[in-house]
């Protein structure tokens, strides 16, 4: 190929990147690392995968913010937005197409008050006690039948009411991605009673999650290669380090400098 004809070949997909509309990407951010907000946009692991994800496909995105994950997981199979990043499940599968390839592995805790000590080997010994989740939080089959069976769950909007509650022994203790929930309560007012039991309630994956309505539920092929070349680069597990690293700087800064 001639150099004019690669000048205009790059300039006509630049064309047709620009036409596309761009991709709705949904997200709570109140998960560090994974998403967070620090008051002017979204950051962390989940943002970063997305943005570079789809710019690699010649998409644009655009990041839509809204009052609780329930919300988000209702628009994403409403068509309303074309992808969040999000643990697969049999009822999601029906409105959701899932990567193959995860982005990141999240281990599952129960966080409780050492004031107020858990027992817990499975996941019946929750029966007795009361806990917390946030809105639209799912942990796969079991536990959402453990859920309805006990109804012993308390749900939220934002993980500082959570594990506000259990500072408080509102609630005997809150779900949460072990990693996230260590990041939270590292700076969280009052929170140096909290702890995580060592047994995990459960492992899973966070995936690349595409509406069934959207046009990109056609390219789940290419979504995964992308994201096997990301993982096998290391990429995936750099952003999440750099993702741990800004959010403890961010919530270390006094707070007339956020």
């Amino acid at each position: 190929m001639t150099r004019s004809a690669w000048v205009l070949a790059l300039a006509m997909f630049a064309m047709q990147a620009s036409a596309r509309q761009p991709v709705r990407y949904c997200d709570y951010p109140v998960y560090p690392p994974i998403s967070w907000s620090d008051g002017h946009q979204v950051r962390g692991l989940a943002p970063t995968v997305v943005r570079e994800l789809f710019a690699r496909m010649g998409y644009q995105v655009q990041t839509v913010v809204l009052g609780n994950w329930k919300r988000c997981l209702m628009d994403a199979a409403a068509g309303r937005v074309d992808v969040v990043l999000a643990y697969n499940s049999d009822q999601r599968d029906q409105r959701m197409r899932f990567s193959t390839v995860p982005v990141v592995r999240e281990e599952v805790a129960v966080f409780y008050n050492r004031l107020r000590p858990v027992q817990f080997q499975r996941l019946e010994d929750l029966a007795s006690y009361r806990g917390g989740l946030l809105y639209g939080e799912s942990y796969g089959a079991e536990f959402d039948r453990f859920v309805a069976r006990h109804q012993n769950i308390e749900r939220v909007s934002s993980s500082q009411q959570n594990f506000g509650k259990l500072i408080r022994g509102r609630i005997d203790y809150v779900i949460q991605e072990r990693r996230t929930g260590q990041l939270f309560i590292e700076n969280l007012p009052g929170a140096q009673d909290i702890r995580v039991l060592p047994t995990a309630l459960s492992v899973d994956y966070l995936r690349v999650a595409i509406s069934r309505q959207s046009p990109l539920s056609q390219h789940m092929d290419e979504i995964d290669a992308q994201l096997l070349r990301m993982n096998q680069a290391g990429e995936i597990e750099r952003w999440l380090e750099q993702s741990e690293v800004t959010y403890r700087d961010m919530v270390n800064l006094p707070a007339d400098s956020r």
